[in-house]
């Protein structure tokens, strides 16, 4: 890595890993070759606990990392269960519930609205294409938020837009969904259901792959940059059927189109004013230019 360069890191994450269903990291780096760039893809890193990924987030480091999980809850859920609407004092209050209560809660709001506008959701929802941080079911979102952002609090690292910390650990809420949708359109490439891991998903994986190497994918191509991947990690990629080591990486490519927006000024990796209590998923709205 270049001196002074920060490193660069995706996050497929999971509120309960295992050894069948890690927390996948994906670990990266920028290189520049002249007018172009590389963003290089040393490794995928599994993590089979909730425990050893938040000891990786308090390890010292320097690094800015895309991380796949919501980092804040809707404004109108959080007014309307009369739960604090400041950033922190409302994600230490949702740390302290169960989840059962969680369910229940958000359950009832559900249940008092008509149907089609069920659930609340955030601004950053539409652009992105997200599913609402209160979803407690495919995927179970909301337990995602509720494991995931009291480690990164207690870590100690910085969320660009909701809470400061440590400059040198920059953690940005990542949706590998809104760049897949980009290159593949509605096709799947993923299922963690062996019945359906079909060749139709293994080619949209080859084609997805394809996309980041040859710097077509939105993010890359809006910095000039495209993926270099190892052959036993292209293979590690494409035969990945449940997904995860892909997803890793393309939130390790919207971390980077993050960190080169700092690069070039941006005071929020990119990120647009945006509500304070809901937070924003980096590149929802479009990869600008660096």
């Amino acid at each position: 890595m270049a001196a002074g360069l920060p490193g660069l890191w995706g996050c497929d994450f999971t509120s309960a890993p295992s050894r069948r269903k890690p927390i996948v990291l994906a670990q990266g780096r920028w290189e520049a070759r002249g007018s172009a760039a590389l963003l290089v893809l040393d490794g995928l890193h599994r993590l089979e606990s909730l425990d050893a990924w938040a000891d990786w987030l308090r390890a010292p480091g320097h690094w800015v990392g895309g991380f796949d999980l919501p980092l804040g809850l809707p404004r109108e859920l959080v007014q309307a269960l009369g739960w604090p609407i400041e950033w922190l004092a409302c994600m230490r209050h949702y740390a302290s519930l169960q989840r059962a209560e969680i369910r229940e809660r958000f359950a009832a709001f559900c249940r008092s609205r008509p149907v089609g506008s069920k659930f609340a959701h955030r601004a950053t929802d539409g652009p992105a294409g997200s599913s609402p941080s209160m979803k407690w079911v495919n995927p179970p979102v909301a337990f995602m938020l509720h494991a995931g952002v009291a480690r990164l609090i207690d870590a100690g690292v910085s969320l660009p837009g909701l809470h400061p910390g440590d400059p040198c650990r920059v953690a940005l809420e990542a949706y590998p969904g809104l760049v897949a949708r980009e290159v593949l359109g509605s096709r799947s490439y993923k299922s963690d259901d062996r019945s359906r891991q079909t060749p139709d998903r293994l080619l949209a994986r080859k084609d997805l792959l394809h996309a980041l190497e040859t710097g077509q994918a939105a993010p890359l191509h809006a910095i000039g940059a495209r993926l270099r991947v190892s052959p036993a990690g292209r293979e590690a990629l494409i035969e990945d059927a449940q997904g995860d080591a892909i997803d890793a990486v393309l939130c390790l490519v919207q971390a980077a189109w993050g960190w080169r927006q700092h690069a070039c000024g941006h005071p929020r990796y990119g990120l647009p004013a945006c509500d304070p209590l809901e937070g924003w998923i980096v590149g929802a709205g479009g990869w600008a230019a660096a």
